[in-house]
């Protein structure tokens, strides 16, 4: 067992200095996550990667909230989400803003390609993923580590616990779903 992995259990039972102590262990790996996905945001975007590491460190360690993860890539697997979370919460922010805050939110359709940028291609790219979670989570799972943590196939398979092969698969059903979900562009 990883110094991590006990870390986390301590972070479960609800050990303040154990979140203390977890920081320093995964915030180079966070960071790393946190930048690749940050490249992919657009000029304008005013979150930087060091805020999205710390807003998600936050809400993994909550001890109001515990979490039990049974090892570093479930930990980071959940890292990610949070990050893909807190993007598109701010996404959504920029987009009231942006589009006025009373505007009426209308779903996608899967007709309805999605040829937006920055935050209303976040958005579209948020809800067609949860679209696919309905069909097939572990290809959502999959599709969610790769585009929004940034991880390789490798590192994404170990974190959902698959082979690279069975990775590769999915991947691929993945992306010829979405491609039907959004169209040729």
């Amino acid at each position: 067992m990883t110094d991590v992995t006990q870390i986390l259990r301590h972070v479960h039972e609800g050990d303040p200095v154990a979140a203390e102590q977890l920081l320093p262990l995964v915030y180079n790996e966070l960071r790393r996550l946190a930048a690749a996905r940050m490249a992919n945001e657009s000029p304008d975007h005013l979150l930087q990667a060091t805020a999205l590491v710390h807003e998600a460190y936050l809400r993994l360690v909550d001890t109001s909230h515990p979490q039990l993860w049974q090892h570093r890539g479930h930990f980071f697997a959940a890292a990610a989400e949070a990050m893909r979370r807190i993007l598109v919460e701010a996404a959504r922010r920029r987009a009231a803003e942006k589009h006025g805050d009373g505007a009426r939110h209308e779903s996608l359709s899967a007709a309805e390609p999605c040829v937006f940028s920055g935050a209303e291609e976040l958005l579209c790219i948020h809800d067609v993923i949860d679209q696919l979670a309905i069909e097939d989570r572990l290809s959502a799972d999959l599709v969610k580590l790769r585009y929004f943590a940034g991880l390789n196939m490798g590192e994404a398979a170990a974190a959902l616990g698959i082979s690279v092969r069975k990775a590769h698969y999915t991947c691929a059903y993945a992306r010829s779903w979405l491609h039907r979900q959004l169209g040729d562009r």
